[in-house]
């Protein structure tokens, strides 16, 4: 039987498996532009129930388990951590006033989770998380009510029918049997149960390990890389000495002299060369000494204390800043919150009306919690929502019912271009639902290009595209690569348009300079400035070169 302790722990035991593993999780994304990444998604999501209840004394199953489930839904993040967030509300639901717990309890509860997940998604895809979900819940329910099976028994199936099931997802989406890759949000909440199992089955947490190395790196990076984040000396210095074999000397004896100048020693040898990583002060006492086995083939020695300034120093400029939304009374009739990246388009959203601008977008997804704070800093009874990308669509759904003291309609917008055509419509002479069908309707008549770099190399249809290659999307199709993104947008701009279209809008972004801008607005003027009405417009936008409208 297990108590509330025991679900927390194997919570943060599941947590910190697939935080260890995002890397790996979002390299399974297939499509190159670079997105909202499961694995990290899937990894914030259950680190908001972590700080949740890392501190909690409950003993409550039910108890812990509601705690859980209402973090993780204030914490997720893209659809992905949406539907991991139902799936552990399911374990609320069918725990509820039960203090302890046994394997089918677990089981019916990932039932309900199950269920609920998949009436969340409008079409649900087989292939995805939710089979793998499916799956593992079929299989623990088909042992579940065996007398002789433990909790960690049962779950070990549930584990083992994920595994199968995810497997099988290249079966289920051509898509990913072409890029050779299982789904990448299966494989989250494969890594989720496995970290869960792990506790079941020794007591134990399973330990947190940033993985930034590939899996096969050898014994001596291995080991070196356990003592990267103590900066007690401040220079890392690591050689590679060629054995000498008329000395015959022991690597021990290196070892145990730098154990006297520094620390975190790693000495590996073999017949041909020993390899030296140190922490020290003195550096070159250490190559002297390495000298006395032989000759050095390889040197390297960082300054880490001034590795760590920079570090800092980049990571502080890279943050983007989060806008501290203060709590109003709904006041007013009608307010609208949009979710937007770029200081430019953010202020533009201001300038169409909006009250609050929750900075996020591709890459950036806010979560469900971070969508709430801005509708309760909306100063009104009904509060529309635009959340202009489709992986935070979902997140903002779940405001909906955790919103008490005012109305929350979401516009279902998928990119920038619908948030704002989508506002524009906007009518204060007719009711908040007769808006959002107009609005709705609006979205879906305005165009979208964007041009961006490949994240990764893949290959669609018989294009053949290279990590950091231009690629250009029209209405989320890729269809363009070229060597620049002034090229890729014009070649967008000429198959968007059409004989009904008005009006271009570009927005550029932060990569882009004000000169390559104006250039591109000149060349765009000269080619199709007798069709349509061009403007441009400094949105500052990271990820994207460019954003087009075309209406």
């Amino acid at each position: 039987m297990l108590n509330g302790q025991d679900l927390k722990f194997a919570v943060i035991s599941g947590s910190n498996n697939i935080s260890s593993q995002k890397a790996q999780i979002n390299d399974l994304n297939i499509f190159p532009v670079p997105d909202g990444d499961t694995g990290t998604n899937m990894s914030m999501t259950t680190s908001a129930a972590v700080v949740a209840i890392s501190e909690s004394k409950e003993d409550s199953a039910g108890e812990m388990a509601k705690t859980i489930a209402s973090a993780m839904l204030r914490g997720a993040r893209g659809n992905s951590g949406v539907i991991l967030s139902l799936l552990f509300r399911g374990f609320s639901d069918g725990l509820k006033g039960k203090s302890s717990v046994d394997g089918k309890d677990m089981v019916e509860a990932l039932g309900l989770g199950v269920d609920a997940a998949y009436k969340a998604v409008m079409k649900p895809t087989e292939g995805t998380i939710l089979t793998v979900a499916r799956v593992a819940y079929e299989g623990g329910l088909a042992v579940c009510n065996n007398p002789n099976m433990s909790v960690s028994d049962v779950w070990e199936v549930v584990c083992d029918s994920a595994e199968e099931a995810l497997n099988q997802t290249p079966d289920l989406l051509p898509v990913l049997k072409k890029a050779g890759v299982v789904d990448a949000g299966g494989k989250g909440l494969l890594s989720i149960f496995q970290g869960m199992l792990s506790y079941f089955k020794t007591g134990k947490v399973v330990e947190y390990v940033e993985l930034n190395t590939p899996a096969e790196m050898d014994e001596f990076a291995s080991a070196a890389a356990e003592f990267d984040d103590d900066i007690t000396f401040t220079y890392c210095t690591e050689f590679i000495v060629g054995r000498d074999e008329e000395i015959a000397t022991d690597p021990n004896e290196l070892r145990l002299f730098l154990e006297t100048i520094g620390d975190c020693v790693v000495v590996v040898s073999d017949e041909e060369i020993i390899k030296v990583h140190v922490h020290t002060e003195q550096p070159g006492d250490a190559l002297k000494k390495g000298l006395e086995f032989g000759q050095l083939l390889t040197v390297k020695v960082e300054n880490m204390k001034e590795q760590h300034k920079q570090a800092k120093e980049n990571n502080q400029k890279k943050k983007p800043k989060k806008e501290k939304f203060v709590p109003q009374d709904p006041v007013e009739e009608v307010g609208f919150v949009a979710v937007a990246a770029g200081d430019g388009i953010a202020s533009l959203f201001k300038d169409l009306g909006c009250n609050n601008v929750v900075s996020g977008g591709q890459s950036m997804n806010p979560s469900t919690d971070d969508i709430y704070e801005a509708v309760m800093a909306t100063p009104a009874k009904n509060v529309i929502v635009f959340p202009n990308n489709k992986n935070i669509i979902m997140a903002a759904e779940q405001t909906v019912p955790i919103v008490e003291d005012r109305k929350v309609i979401i516009v279902p917008t998928k990119t920038i271009p619908q948030g704002m055509t989508a506002m524009l419509s906007y009518d204060p002479e007719l009711s908040v639902e007769s808006n959002k069908d107009m609005m709705t309707d609006a979205a879906k008549q305005v165009g979208t290009g964007l041009v961006t770099y490949a994240a990764r190399n893949s290959e669609f249809g018989s294009k053949k595209i290279k990590e950091g290659e231009v690629i250009a999307l029209e209405n989320g199709k890729l269809t363009i690569t070229d060597k620049t993104p002034v090229k890729a947008l014009v070649k967008l701009v000429k198959n968007m348009i059409t004989h009904d279209s008005a009006f271009v809008t570009v927005f550029y972004g932060e990569d882009i300079s004000e000169e390559d801008a104006n250039e591109a607005l000149e060349i765009l003027q000269d080619k199709f400035g007798s069709k349509v009405d061009i403007s441009l417009v400094n949105g500052g936008q990271p990820i994207y070169y460019f954003i087009l409208s075309v209406e």
